[in-house]
């Protein structure tokens, strides 16, 4: 008996397996019921008194080497499957591909950069407001087409026919939050409002029912149109280049007087005409003008003492014009071939 141990021994020790099959008769060999370690003790009770303690000592080393050897060979299969079933090493590798940030937020990062630059704060409101901050206090009249719910998405309204204050809706311009600013601070204000903004229109390659804006109000003793329009330049030439021109256009807005509408120049011509601009040489960008008196008026500031200027502009629209876009709808659509081409630092 003690010849067969000493034998088993060397076996264990010597002992490769190739896979997990290979293990399996293994363990029934040495370590199951009915292998070969339990017919060692089932023998054992037969072995002389005097030869018990070396016999013994000699079967325990067995099972102890046996059970290791079983651990560790079971282990090693079980790392070596790892691998082999889920990495094939004769792949060659590649680069997986980064996220990247969307456009609308590139853009809005950019704006917002330029601004605070020379500064200007950021403000932020909420989007579902009432007809008070969104319409009345920026002197639009009770009648406006833009209060018809052609236009506007009212979450509740009280009357069909006359506005409330407490009538509420999803905002159609991020002014509200201007109204908000001139509110709760005295002047001098100097901020813009980036955000999301509803209109009740069709979808279209041009239009949108939600686009973003972001929109921008200084108020102080003195301010000039001069100023909106040195403002305005360093913004289109930080945004578009520094060979950008602008162009001040008339224009009508209920809460500026005078108001304007701001062209660049094409920088696909250089201003010379294209299809883009269709052949004018300028791009329409933004509104603009001097802070109404109404609206100063309503928001408690003192129009006799303070002037300001106020500007606007959809995020999407500058997004078209920077990176050549010519259908709106791309930026919603969530198309990874189209998102894949915008890489920014913002």
């Amino acid at each position: 008996m003690l010849q067969k141990i000493t034998e088993l021994l060397q076996e264990v020790s010597s002992v490769t397996l190739k896979n997990t099959g290979d293990l399996e008769l293994f363990r029934l060999k040495f370590l199951s019921k009915k292998g070969l370690l339990s017919d060692l003790f089932e023998d054992f009770k037969n072995v002389p008194p005097s030869s018990k303690k070396e016999i013994g000592q000699k079967l325990n080393l067995l099972k102890q080497n046996a059970q290791e050897k079983y651990n560790s060979l079971k282990t090693e299969l079980s790392n070596l499957e790892d691998i082999t079933s889920y990495t094939d090493l004769t792949r060659p590798s590649y680069l997986y591909s980064l996220g990247s940030r969307h456009p609308i937020s590139i853009v809005r990062n950019e704006l917002i950069d330029i601004f605070t630059r020379i500064g200007f704060t950021v403000s932020e409101g909420p989007e579902i407001e009432d007809d008070d901050h969104v319409f009345t206090k920026l002197n639009f009249a009770p009648e406006h087409p833009a209060r018809d719910m052609q236009d506007t998405f009212y979450i509740s309204r009280l009357s069909s026919e006359d506005s409330s204050p407490r009538d509420i809706l999803l905002r159609t311009h991020t002014s509200s939050v201007q109204v908000r600013v001139m509110q709760n601070q005295k002047p001098p204000i100097r901020t813009i409002s980036p955000g999301r903004v509803f209109r009740n229109e069709a979808i279209s390659a041009r239009a949108h029912c939600i686009f973003h804006q972001v929109e921008g109000l200084y108020i102080d003793e003195n301010v000039s149109f001069a100023d909106l329009r040195q403002t305005l330049l360093f913004f289109a030439r930080e945004m578009f280049g520094k060979e950008t021109e602008i162009r001040l256009r008339p224009s009508y807005f209920p809460f500026t007087e005078p108001s304007a509408e701001m062209d660049v120049s094409c920088k696909i011509c250089g201003g010379k005409g294209c299809n883009v601009c269709k052949h004018t040489g300028w791009l329409e960008v933004l509104g603009c003008g001097m802070v109404h008196p109404n609206v100063l008026e309503a928001c408690s500031i003192d129009s006799r003492k303070y002037t300001g200027f106020a500007f606007g502009m959809g995020i999407e629209r500058v997004a078209m014009l920077k990176y050549g876009v010519n259908d709106l709808r791309l930026y919603f659509e969530n198309d990874l071939r189209f998102l894949d081409q915008f890489k920014s630092a913002f």
